[in-house]
C-alpha cells in the first residue's frame, strides 16, 4: 500500500515537472509581451512565407501578432507600414533604395547597400533589422540542356550568340525599369531584335523558358523555387549589373524602440535564410502547392526555433 502511494506521489511529481515550463522557456515566451498588430507581406509566395515565419516566431516569444497577406502591390505594402497599419514586413534593399528612396545608382556590395538603405529609411521612421543572406535579385535563366548546347554560363555569353538564339521572355514592369531591360540589354550588348523579346506574366516566364518556344532566356527571381524544379540554369551576372535585393525585416522605428528584442529574436532565423534555403521553401508553395502557413510552421519547428 505504501509503495503504491509512494509511486503515485512520484508520478504526480514527475508529471508536474514535465508540464511546468522552465524558467528559460517562460522567459522565451514573454520577452515580447505587449507587441501586437499585423505583419504584412507583398503578394507572392516568398513574402507569404516570410510573413508567417516572422509572426509565428515573434508570437513564440510573447507577441500577439497576425499575418496579413491580403495587400496587392509593393507600393501598397510599403504605404501600409508608413501609415502604421503594419508593424512590419520583409523588404528588399534594392527595392527600397531604388523605388522608395529614388536612388538610381545601385551599390555594389551587400553590406554597403544594407547600410545605405537603413540610413535612408531612418529619416522616414522605418527601421531595418535582421538582414538575411538571401538575395532575391533579377537574373536570367535558361533550360539546362540549352545552356549546354549554347555553352553559356554567364550573361556576357549571350552577346556572342547568333541573333536567332538571343530570345528573351520578360515581364512588363521589368521592360521599363532602370534596373531592368533597358539597362541590362545595353550593359551586356544583347542587341536583340524587337520580335525576339516577349512580354509575359511573371509566372508564365518560368514555364515558357523551360518550354523554349518563346524564348531561350527568361527573366526570373533568384530565390524562386521553380528554377530548380523546372531544370533551369541561372546565368552569372558577371558585370554585376543587377542591384542587390537582400531581404531584411522593416518595421516602425518606434515599435523597435519599445521592443528592442525583436532584432535578437529574428536574427537566428534570418541567418538561416540563404538564397538556396529560400528556393526550397518557395518551391514547397509554388511547386508542391503547400500552404505558406504550414511551410513556415514546419520549417521553424525543424530548425528548433519554436
Amino acid at each position: 500500500m505504501y509503495k503504491r502511494a509512494l509511486i503515485g506521489v512520484l508520478a504526480l511529481g514527475l508529471a508536474a515537472c514535465s508540464s511546468s515550463p522552465s524558467a528559460d522557456t517562460a522567459a522565451k515566451t514573454s520577452d515580447l509581451a505587449g507587441l501586437s498588430g499585423e505583419i504584412g507581406s507583398k503578394d507572392f509566395a516568398e513574402q507569404y512565407i516570410l510573413a508567417h515565419l516572422t509572426t509565428k516566431l515573434l508570437n513564440a516569444h510573447g507577441a500577439t501578432l497576425e499575418a496579413n497577406t491580403k495587400l496587392v502591390g509593393s507600393a501598397n505594402v510599403r504605404q501600409a507600414l508608413e501609415n502604421k497599419q503594419f508593424v512590419g514586413y520583409w523588404e528588399y534593399t534594392g527595392t527600397s533604395w531604388i523605388t522608395y528612396n529614388k536612388q538610381t545608382a545601385p551599390i555594389k556590395t551587400e553590406q554597403e547597400q544594407f547600410d545605405a538603405v537603413k540610413k535612408a529609411d531612418e529619416a522616414k521612421s522605418i527601421a531595418w533589422v535582421s538582414p538575411a543572406p538571401f538575395n532575391n535579385t533579377y537574373t536570367f535563366a535558361i533550360r539546362n540542356e540549352k545552356a549546354k548546347e549554347l555553352n553559356v554560363s554567364k550573361m556576357s555569353d549571350i552577346a556572342k550568340l547568333p541573333a536567332n538564339e538571343r530570345t528573351f521572355c520578360i515581364e512588363s514592369e521589368f521592360s521599363t525599369r532602370d534596373d531592368g531591360w533597358p539597362g541590362v540589354s545595353k550593359e551586356y550588348a544583347f542587341d536583340a531584335p524587337k520580335d525576339n523579346v516577349k512580354l509575359l506574366d511573371t509566372g508564365v516566364i518560368y514555364t515558357a523558358t523551360k518550354d523554349g518556344k518563346d524564348c531561350n532566356f527568361g527573366e526570373v527571381f533568384a530565390t524562386d523555387g521553380r528554377i530548380a524544379a523546372l531544370g533551369l540554369t541561372v546565368l552569372q551576372d558577371d558585370k554585376a549589373f543587377f542591384p542587390i535585393y537582400q531581404g531584411g525585416f522593416t518595421l516602425q522605428a518606434d515599435v523597435l524602440k519599445s521592443h528592442p528584442k525583436i532584432a535578437d529574436v529574428l536574427g537566428p532565423m534570418a541567418d538561416k535564410l540563404t538564397t538556396e534555403e529560400m528556393q526550397k521553401l518557395n518551391a514547397k508553395v509554388d511547386v508542391d502547392g503547400d500552404e505558406p502557413d504550414e511551410v513556415a510552421q514546419e520549417w521553424l519547428t525543424a530548425q528548433g526555433l519554436i
